[in-house]
């Protein structure tokens, strides 16, 4: 078990900083602008809350954008720390929950929520022209899970192919570049 809050305080302090202006910005995550990306971060945030409390998953979309546009932000950044909690719960890690018709171990989905409020982080502050820092034990265990995870998923063509970079660069480009990301 680790602790997924400090992915998530980098992300909500992340979302507190983002303009309106730079929603429509392309990121690294091709086919995604800033928006996407958010909407993104909020789906897989309700849903790993739901998959840690043992909840029913339910509905798809981002559930934070049916709501008013002025607090949209707020309301994804609430649903960020959320899920940061729910998985500090020891009994959260036990068990295999099955969505987006895989089942795996609650471990594993914990580990993928992880990597996506890593890598997507990434996108955001590349995207918006932002310095993006993480603890290093926090950089290590994504890249860990990411390193033997990506290359074996479960499901196909959910990441590019990975970008080369030298061996001895920052544990981060070595994680981006593992999900097909170049830094």
């Amino acid at each position: 078990m680790i602790d997924l809050t400090p992915a998530c305080d980098t992300m909500i302090d992340l979302l507190g900083r983002i303009t309106a202006e730079q929603l429509q910005l392309p990121t690294p995550c091709t086919e995604y602008t800033v928006r996407d990306v958010i909407e993104h971060i909020d789906v897989v945030a309700v849903g790993s809350s739901a998959t840690a409390r043992g909840d029913e998953l339910s509905g798809s979309g981002s559930p934070a954008a049916a709501g008013a546009e002025d607090d949209w932000l707020d309301r994804v950044a609430k649903h960020v720390w959320e899920v940061g909690e729910a998985w500090r719960d020891p009994a959260a890690w036990r068990g295999s929950t099955a969505a987006a018709g895989v089942q795996l171990s609650n471990e594993l989905w914990a580990m993928i929520t992880l990597t996506e409020l890593v890598v997507h982080g990434w996108d955001l502050t590349t995207a918006t022209g932002r310095p993006y820092e993480l603890a290093e034990p926090t950089l290590r265990a994504c890249y860990e899970h990411v390193a033997e995870f990506v290359p074996n998923a479960p499901v196909a063509g959910l990441w590019g192919p990975p970008a080369r970079v030298p061996g001895d660069a920052p544990l981060l480009d070595r994680l981006v570049a593992i999900t097909g990301r170049t830094p």
